[in-house]
């Protein structure tokens, strides 16, 4: 997997796992946080256990729980039991990766404490499980301020160590979109897709800017295009598309305008702003 800058964090990542620590990247949507907890995991030659979090997340998903037919043919034994997520990675010697852990409910991040701070989880019926050597959790949170979020407990946080992850530079962005576009660039205005995406995140009327996967998705649906289509008109109207959906407008300061008319007025704004970036 390649992974663009992020050397610092990379390096930081890879010593709190050799010294047995935990860790939580924290950072705005985007800016890469479970590629580079992949990234490093894959350089380490470590095996990884996926979790999304949201807030429908049960502790029995995260730990596992008796099946109930297996348990009527052979009682409540270890084999009758579906490993959940944290089973498998303490019992393998695993690193967990827990995308976006304060979207997950207080009771189900609390069953994660014994496990980082003893290594070990009490399953009913069968007893404690010790983790194997090599258990790791790699947990990512975006900001707090952001929606459908909580704030992780002070126990918790104090046996997680803390990596801020800041947006990558206009160069980086680049380089990355230009890794994402198979078979070359070609015609594809990379450095005007990033340029673009990165107004939305300063501009007055956007609340909370694009990131670089809506960079990445404007230059792979331009790079589909028949050679000879792209145009500045067309480019705009492909971008108003991918921002669509991607960025939140103050719409609290302009409330008595239409949310299409607004995006489309901003987007009139960001083409004037793009005059140094060609689009063809």
């Amino acid at each position: 997997m390649k992974l663009v800058g992020r050397k610092s964090e990379q390096d930081q990542i890879e010593n709190m796992l050799k010294s047995g620590r935990h860790v939580l990247l924290e950072g705005a949507v985007g800016v890469g946080k479970t590629t580079l907890a992949l990234a490093v995991a894959e350089k380490m030659g470590r095996p990884v256990v996926r979790v999304d979090g949201d807030g429908r997340y049960t502790e029995q998903k995260l730990v596992g729980s008796f099946d109930p037919k297996l348990v009527l043919e052979r009682g409540f034994v270890r084999e009758s039991f579906i490993p959940g997520p944290l089973y498998q990675a303490m019992e393998e010697g695993e690193i967990l990766l827990i995308n976006e852990l304060n979207r997950m409910p207080e009771m189900v991040q609390n069953v994660l404490l014994p496990a980082l701070d003893e290594g070990k989880i009490q399953i009913p019926v069968l007893g404690e499980l010790k983790a194997q050597p090599g258990f790791s959790v790699i947990a990512t949170q975006n900001p707090r301020e952001f929606v459908a979020t909580s704030t992780l407990s002070e126990a918790l946080l104090d046996r997680l160590e803390w990596i801020g992850i800041a947006p990558l530079t206009e160069g980086e962005e680049v380089e990355v979109v230009k890794a994402h576009l198979s078979g070359g660039v070609g015609t594809v205005p990379v450095e005007a897709c990033v340029e673009l995406v990165r107004l939305t995140r300063t501009h007055p009327k956007v609340k909370r800017g694009a990131s670089v996967r809506a960079a990445i998705a404007l230059a792979q649906i331009l790079k589909a295009e028949k050679p000879g289509m792209l145009s500045e008109e067309h480019f705009f109207a492909v971008a108003l598309s991918v921002l669509a959906n991607r960025i939140e407008l103050q719409t609290g300061k302009f409330s008595n305008r239409p949310y299409a008319e607004l995006l489309n007025e901003l987007m009139l704004e960001l083409k004037a702003l793009l005059k140094k970036k060609p689009v063809v």
